[in-house]
């Protein structure tokens, strides 16, 4: 099957009403355009970057309008259907890995099932979306795939947030994390994170393809550390 053929039946199997050849920018890695220079096209992160905000944007206003809370439950609640894990998951159920444009060595590094590459992507097709369709279709793209996520998170079924549960023992101690980039290695389309957190002398580190990701494995030690959740989780 030509690409051309597989992102019409994306298009097709999600309702997008947006065109292939302007489809296809979603899925553009960064080693994969630095490899053909000679192509002219462009990555996807400028996508990614758009798509993080009307992802954000869309999720906060659904829960504004349909979830009678706090503004600090709110949070938390967002936080979850926000994060890398949960828009990979759903990128991955969506099979958006198939569609990835990757550099060699990133193919072979297993980069097409990469929990980072997967929730970038899912943000950057949300981007093109909003390109190309204005916001109110792009939300509507959003909610299409993460309101399941939203009821999960309400029920307390999500996947863990690790920041927010340091952020919450540090604020009944009346203190905050402090979180600090150590180091970023690698080129543009390999970078990697690590970063320190630090509560009240207790510190800890992570590491991952993104800061956020790396801020999240930096609070899952220390939350482990100080047996706010157990080794296992």
């Amino acid at each position: 099957m030509s690409t051309e053929q597989t992102l019409a039946t994306l298009r097709q199997s999600l309702d997008l009403p947006v065109d292939e050849d302007d489809l296809q920018a979603a899925f553009l890695h960064s080693s994969y355009v630095n490899e053909s220079p000679e192509s002219g096209l462009t990555s996807n992160e400028r996508l990614e970057f758009l798509g993080d905000a009307v992802v954000d944007l869309a999720v906060s206003e659904y829960l504004f309008d349909n979830v009678p809370h706090a503004e600090g439950r709110l949070t938390r609640i967002k936080a979850v259907v926000v994060s890398g894990p949960t828009l990979a998951a759903r990128a991955r159920e969506l099979g958006l890995q198939s569609y990835l444009y990757l550099g060699r060595g990133e193919e072979v590094s297993g980069g097409r099932h990469r929990e980072s590459i997967l929730s970038d992507t899912f943000e950057a097709l949300v981007g093109v979306v909003f390109t190309h369709c204005g916001y109110d279709e792009a939300a509507r793209f959003v909610l299409d795939q993460l309101e399941s996520d939203v009821e999960k998170a309400l029920r307390g079924e999500h996947r863990r947030d690790y920041k927010t549960l340091l952020q919450e023992r540090a604020q009944r101690q009346g203190l905050r994390p402090i979180y600090a980039l150590v180091a970023s290695e690698g080129a543009d389309h390999a970078k990697h994170f690590t970063v320190r957190v630090d509560l009240n002398g207790e510190t800890a580190e992570g590491e991952g393809r993104r800061v956020k990701d790396a801020e999240q494995a930096a609070a899952k030690r220390l939350c482990q550390r100080l047996a706010i959740v157990s080794t296992e989780a």
